[in-house]
């Protein structure tokens, strides 16, 4: 269609779309000759994201690969050594971590553990000398994600948040339409994210010590697009909760609904779920409206807008995103997603607790 967004076009634009909190990040795409030297990543916490994602994704990069593995009592180190080839040597368990400070071959940790552990192990892997990327959500409190970027900084370490949309052609180009007014200013923005989780109630997802939850889970994925869509962050919220099954979600939120107002007149409306699946985004704006469905997937995402489909490249999301960190690291820098990143996000879902327990419409500071 002579609408259709090119290729060419998207190059073009991608470089300079940074949205919100990274809009002084002038990190470049990660270059196609690679870095000199990759950096060495190790994995901390050996589940499905890890094992079927990330670890596969790092036979993908240019700029970093898979140097080493944490491992905890139920993962199968076998496995790992087997199938990558890992020395003896960049092998830890979660009882000798800290030694990693002594192993030249690491220079990120990759933090792929539940939630409620994400604060501890960010903190001791910048304690030992190592970079670090930790997974969404950052960490379960505002002053617990304050105290890890705070350990990063005082450690002279990088931190980047695991938000692997932002390296993702689609999603940058939705930052572009927002941020460059390409259909006039956002008006209203509706996403939603979830699935049908049949995980046993043992399940760290459906625990509260652990952070489980719609909300932390894919919510914030939901928070994300409203945020880099109308790249302004919102000012107060409304937030409704809803339990379908209450046997297993007594501890932990099933459904959450949030209505989010935005200092430029914007609004959002945003649902999670554990008992259904949904994954979509739409923009209406002045002059036009666009949308996404799926927007937050591991891949297959698609773009459309009034005038027609966008086309553009579907990537390995992972590998990008471990690549264009390396990338800054190595040249130091901005990362295109710090942890200020990941702070604002607990800071609105901290908001959105608040409107949920309370009834009323709370602000967001």
């Amino acid at each position: 269609m002579k609408n259709e967004t090119t290729r060419r076009q998207f190059c073009k634009s991608a470089l300079a779309a940074t949205p919100l909190v990274m809009l002084s990040n002038a990190s470049a795409q990660s270059q196609p000759t690679g870095l000199s030297k990759k950096l060495g990543i190790a994995l901390v916490g050996l589940g499905y994201y890890s094992k079927d994602l990330l670890a596969p994704a790092l036979q993908m990069t240019k700029n970093c690969y898979l140097a080493g593995i944490v491992s905890f009592p139920m993962d199968d180190q076998q496995y790992w050594i087997d199938k990558y080839n890992i020395p003896r040597k960049n092998i830890y368990a979660h009882t000798d971590f800290d030694a990693i400070a002594d192993n030249p071959d690491i220079d990120i940790i990759y933090v792929v553990l539940p939630n409620s552990m994400h604060h501890e192990y960010t903190i001791r892997a910048a304690k030992a000398g190592k970079h670090v990327i930790c997974e969404k959500p950052m960490a379960l409190t505002v002053k617990e994600c304050q105290e890890m970027i705070d350990a990063c900084n005082d450690n002279h370490v990088r931190l980047s948040i695991g938000y692997r949309l932002h390296y993702e052609p689609y999603t940058q180009e939705v930052m572009r339409y927002g941020r460059d007014k390409v259909f006039g200013a956002i008006k209203y923005v509706h996403a939603s994210a979830g699935y049908r989780n049949r995980s046993k109630k043992s399940h760290w997802k459906l625990q509260k010590a652990y952070g489980g939850g719609a909300l932390m889970d894919m919510g914030v994925y939901c928070i994300q697009g409203a945020r880099y869509t109308i790249q302004e962050e919102p000012v107060s919220v409304t937030a409704q909760q809803f339990t379908f099954d209450p046997e297993r979600y007594d501890e932990v939120d099933e459904m959450v609904t949030m209505q989010f107002e935005f200092p430029g007149g914007a609004v959002a409306n945003l649902t999670t779920t554990f008992a259904a699946s949904t994954n979509t985004l739409y923009a209406a704006a002045e002059k036009k409206w666009f949308s996404m469905n799926p927007f937050s997937l591991y891949n297959g995402l698609t773009l459309r807008t009034q005038d027609g489909p966008v086309n553009l490249p579907d990537i390995n999301q992972q590998a990008a995103q471990m690549d264009d960190v390396a990338w800054s690291i190595a040249k130091k820098l901005p990362m295109r997603v710090p942890g200020k990143e990941g702070l604002q996000d607990i800071k609105i879902v901290t908001a959105v607790k608040k409107a949920i327990k309370t009834g009323n419409k709370v602000e967001i500071l």
